[in-house]
């Protein structure tokens, strides 16, 4: 089977002990699905969407607005998302990783041989 490379990019992105975002480690807070001490871990499809998730998770862990949707500048937001580690540099983290994957793509059909 031939195989085609996609590429595909992670963002992970975590403040250690304790994720605490809206509340969670807090005594009483009713936000389950944040687990402290756990990271966030996604991945995108495009180096953009990954900077533009970083930027966004950054900017909700510092109670900043949104970023207003134009074309994102990757070297902004490394100097945001560094920025807020320096904030606690011993805890808090980021990266951003791309990855070329090999898919083995089936052969729906095979192209036709003149007959002669």
């Amino acid at each position: 089977m031939p195989y085609e490379v996609v590429s595909a990019y992670t963002l992970v992105l975590g403040e250690h002990p304790g994720d605490s975002v809206d509340g969670a480690g807090n005594p009483g807070a009713e936000d389950h699905d944040v687990v402290p001490g756990r990271p966030e871990v996604s991945v995108h499809t495009t180096a953009e969407d990954a900077w533009r998730a970083l930027d966004a998770g950054v900017r909700e862990r510092c109670g900043m607005r949104p970023r207003p949707r134009r074309r994102i500048d990757p070297d902004a937001v490394v100097r945001l998302a560094d920025a807020w580690r320096a904030g606690d540099p011993g805890t808090r983290y980021w990266q951003v990783t791309a990855h070329r994957l090999p898919i083995m793509v089936p052969e729906l059909a095979r192209a036709v041989a003149a007959v002669r």
